[in-house]
């Protein structure tokens, strides 16, 4: 049996979309260029506020063009009040960062996951590392930092669709 993904019913396609979520952004652009996939990919998107900016649509429109009306975005006031929704809803935290030993491409996704990046400037906080169920890296050159946000995200939104089979035709 094939994972795939649980999240809001997409309407144009009937099925069940996945989800991502963006700990406190600090780039609108990069957020943007996240939005624009998550639309393109069939994605539901989530915001953990504050964001660096103001979340809205002028921040988000370069990057996101006129794909922000094709995407769910959920905003959450605090990532007390994500965490609230995500246990009410009886979903994983997988958290995508610089700081796991497991590799993305090594994880097998499920139904009841949610996908979670950090900020671009400081990642997440030791308290939502603790609250991750699983944490997951992409392996890049030794010596460098992380990839953009946006490049990670596709990359793991990819592979995640892959798994499950549920990738757009």
């Amino acid at each position: 049996m094939k994972p795939f993904f649980a999240g809001h019913l997409n309407e144009k396609s009937g099925r069940e979309t996945m989800r991502i979520a963006l700990y406190e952004p600090d780039i609108p652009q990069n957020t943007g260029t996240i939005l624009r996939t998550c639309a393109c990919l069939g994605a539901e998107a989530h915001i953990v506020e504050p964001a660096g900016f103001p979340v809205t649509d002028r921040a988000f429109r370069r990057a996101g063009m006129d794909y922000l009306e094709r995407v769910t975005i959920l905003r959450h006031g605090s990532f007390a009040a994500f965490e609230d929704w995500r246990r009410s809803q009886g979903l994983k935290l997988v958290l995508v960062t610089t700081a796991a030993s497991s590799s993305y491409l090594d994880h097998a996704y499920e139904r009841d996951q949610v996908l979670m990046f950090g900020r671009e400037s400081a990642g997440v906080p030791e308290a939502v590392h603790r609250a991750a169920d699983v944490r997951l890296r992409i392996p890049i050159s030794e010596g460098l930092r992380s990839l953009n946000i946006a490049v990670a995200a596709a990359m793991v939104m990819g592979e995640a669709l892959r798994q499950a089979g549920d990738l757009p035709r």
